[in-house]
Parts: C-alpha cells; structure tokens; sequence
C-alpha cells in the first residue's frame, strides 16, 4: 500500500477504536437504546435522499438492519451502560470473529481450514481470560451483553455476505434506516419516555458532539475511507490494519477516561487479537453439495461483498474483509 493509503487505514483504525469512548461519555448523556436510535438516525439522514432506491433486496437490507442495528447495538450499548468499561469492549467485541467463522460453516458451506481452527481456539482462550479479568473488575451482566452482542454482529455478517450487495454504500445507508423506529420504541418501553424527554431537553454541545461523532465520524467517514481502501487494494492487504482497533480503544479509554489495564486484560488483548488474524486471514473453502471444496476464499465473495463494511464501522462480511468498531 502507499503510505499515504497506510495512514488512512491506521486512521480509521484510531477513529473506530476512540469511537468506544466516544459512546462511553455518550451514555452519560442519553440512554442506551435512545443513543443507538439517534446514532443511525443521523447517520441515515439526509444521505438516505442521496444514495438512491436500496440495490439490495429489502429481506437483506431489513434482517441485517435487525441483526446488526438493533441487536447488536442494542446489547452493545447496554452493556457498556451496564458497566462494562469501553477499552476492554473494543477487545471483547473482536469475538465476532469466531461467531462469524460458525455460522459461515453451517450456513454457508464454508469449511474452516486447520490455521482457521487454530485460531478459533486461541481467541476463546482469550475471551475465557477477559472474562477472569472482567469477573474480577467489572459486572459480569455488561461482559455477557457485549459478548451476545458479538454474536448477533457474526449473525449480520453471514447475512450481509448471503446479501452480496453490489453497491456498499447504498447499502450501509439503508441499513442504518432500519433500526431507527424499533429501536426508538425499545427506548420509550424499556427506557422510560420521561428518561428519553430528559436526555433531550438537557442536550448540551458535547451531546450533540458524541452523536456527530459516531453518526459521521465512525460511521460515514469510516465506512467511505474503507472501502475506499478495498476497492483500491485486496482484502488480505487491508483487513489486517483493523486488528489495530481494539489496540487504539484499549488505549484511548486508558488515557482519556482513566482506565487501568491489567496484565490479564494485556494477555487476553494478546490472545484475541492473534487468534482473530488468524481466525480472519486464514482461507476457507466452500463446500458445495457434493460435499467437494470449490476452494473460494471465505474473504473473497462474490461481487467484492466482504469488502462491505458496517454502520459502526463496516460491514463484516467474511472472515478477511471487514474490522470490527463499536
């Protein structure tokens, strides 16, 4: 890669990873599932007027919407309302990995190889060791939503992949339409309409700045510069650089909100991100009826569909392709 395109990608690495802390002081300000319905309120519009008609069959568009939007966000966000701090969540979330690898292998015929395997296996050891260490520092309700929430990314990624959408962006934008409702109903039933009237009449500019950020920070500019970066070079040669997220979130929540991090949370840090390079960037083959591999790379589906990212950050949609933001 050209420096110059290395440096976007170390960019955007840095803007999903500091996006935790972003959400962090956002949850001082808003509920939950009120700041998860704004973020993909803002983030839809006004581009929804520009991006076109959805390209995408709407069965897609709405089950990633459900998947991703609201499930995933919706735990996510919880979670860290719950306590969970936001550096060893950027770490957790990376567990979407293997949840991905899964349900590719029953769902889509996709048959792990050896090193992929391996690494399935080293990145629950780490998430085992993240969970001694976040048993020992922090809730263990918050630790449990934000794995479930990784799950439900893995759940959007096969989805997304099955989708094959030919154009990402118009895709991305019609996602983050789908969760804006529900997710607004969660809020006023499990939330409270007096909760959500409060955090909007008490809206100050730092509010305004958090949901600015995540909406077109995170999500506009992350979603445009990679796939920018995936259009001009292969996955394999990109995907790589998103393993630096969790290291940027790790950090940034330590410098900016204070967060200790314990030698157990360095050696889970460790234990994920290997076992997730490995888990990514290793080759599956698909398996077709016949049960014979047709050996298509679970990173190169077809119309450059893993190259997708995600309204947090991209779309995950193959082992290789995608990075993993908040």
């Amino acid at each position: 890669m050209r420096p110059l395109h290395t440096a976007l990608a170390v960019l955007v690495a840095a803007v999903w990873g500091f996006n935790f802390v972003v959400l962090e002081i956002g949850l001082d300000h808003f509920p939950p599932l009120l700041l998860s319905a704004l973020r993909f309120l803002v983030a839809a519009l006004p581009a929804v007027f520009f991006v076109g008609r959805p390209k995408a069959a709407w069965k897609w568009i709405v089950g990633v919407g459900i998947a991703l939007g609201i499930a995933k966000f919706g735990l996510l966000f919880t979670g860290m309302a719950a306590g969970m701090p936001a550096g060893l969540s950027s770490l957790v979330l990376q567990i979407q990995s293997v949840f991905t690898a899964v349900l590719a292998a029953v769902v889509l015929r996709e048959r792990p190889g050896r090193v992929r395997v391996l690494g399935m296996g080293v990145a629950l050891a780490g998430i085992a060791v993240a969970a001694v260490d976040g048993g020992t520092s922090g809730p263990v309700l918050g630790f449990t939503l934000v794995v479930a929430a990784a799950a439900c990314w893995g759940v959007s990624n096969v989805l997304t992949r099955k989708a094959s959408p030919p154009d990402a962006l118009n895709f991305m934008v019609w996602v983050c339409t789908v969760p804006v409702l529900p997710l607004l109903a969660l809020s006023l039933l499990l939330e409270g309409p007096e909760r959500d009237l409060a955090a909007l009449r008490s809206l100050d500019w730092s509010g305004v700045a958090v949901i600015g950020y995540v909406a077109w920070v995170s999500t506009v500019f992350g979603f445009v510069a990679w796939s920018y970066l995936l259009r001009r070079y292969p996955a394999s040669a990109v995907a790589p650089f998103s393993l630096l997220v969790p290291v940027f979130g790790m950090s940034s929540a330590a410098l900016v909100l204070g967060e200790s991090v314990s030698g157990l949370r360095w050696l889970a840090a460790v234990l994920l991100v290997g076992g997730v390079a490995l888990t990514s960037l290793a080759p599956a083959r698909a398996v077709n009826r016949t049960g014979v591999g047709s050996g298509v790379s679970a990173g190169s589906p077809p119309g450059g569909a893993a190259a997708s990212p995600a309204p947090s950050g991209p779309l995950r949609t193959s082992g290789a392709a995608a990075p993993r933001s908040g």
